[in-house]
């Protein structure tokens, strides 16, 4: 069991996301986590009140296998499957998170800093939370998509609006930790 402890190389998890990229395309399905918002929002009645959210549900329930499928595995990853070993971190990217106030790095997958009870409980940390959500969810609503939607269901089907969407995420990415994560911390 030894081989399911470390990270697996691109030669086994390219396949494998293209097989299961083949099968959904070949279905007339995609994949992708923010559209289940939709789903979870259609079933709580939201289509009542916003048009956007009237759509057949029932329809979509499949998808929902996903988010299921996200937690179980999560949770049988983290409980059975993980040996509760350092992650390998670049010794410069180390200390520049040193810098910013970052302690632990490697150590736990969330930062504390941002993850951990006494920032969540603070007003910054609750507000960054909140604004940092309203913006993500805003952004994936306005490019159609999730990074996961986008990113392998939109380029497996070469589609020009993912590649777009998905060069629109690093940019994104890139100055936040540069330019406003410094701020923020």
């Amino acid at each position: 069991m030894d081989w399911i402890f470390k990270p697996w190389p691109w030669y086994i998890t390219g396949p494998l996301i293209a097989s299961v990229m083949g099968l959904l395309l070949y279905f007339g399905r995609t994949f992708g986590m923010s559209s289940n918002l939709r789903t979870f929002c259609a079933i709580g009645g939201a289509g009542k009140y916003v048009s956007f959210f009237n759509i057949r549900w029932r329809d979509y329930l499949w998808s929902l296998t996903v988010v299921l499928g996200s937690v179980i595995g999560g949770y049988i990853a983290v409980t059975f499957l993980s040996d509760q070993s350092i992650s390998t971190i670049n010794p410069k990217t180390i200390s520049e998170l040193n810098a910013l106030g970052f302690s632990n790095i490697g150590y736990t997958l969330l930062p504390d800093e941002f993850y951990g009870m006494e920032a969540i409980t603070s007003v910054k940390g609750l507000l960054i939370l909140i604004i940092g959500g309203l913006l993500v969810g805003f952004g994936t609503r306005y490019a159609g998509g999730c990074t996961s939607g986008h990113a392998i269901t939109g380029l497996s089907s070469l589609q020009r609006p993912s590649l777009i969407a998905v060069i629109g995420f690093f940019l994104g990415g890139l100055i936040t930790v540069n330019f406003i994560l410094p701020y923020i911390v």
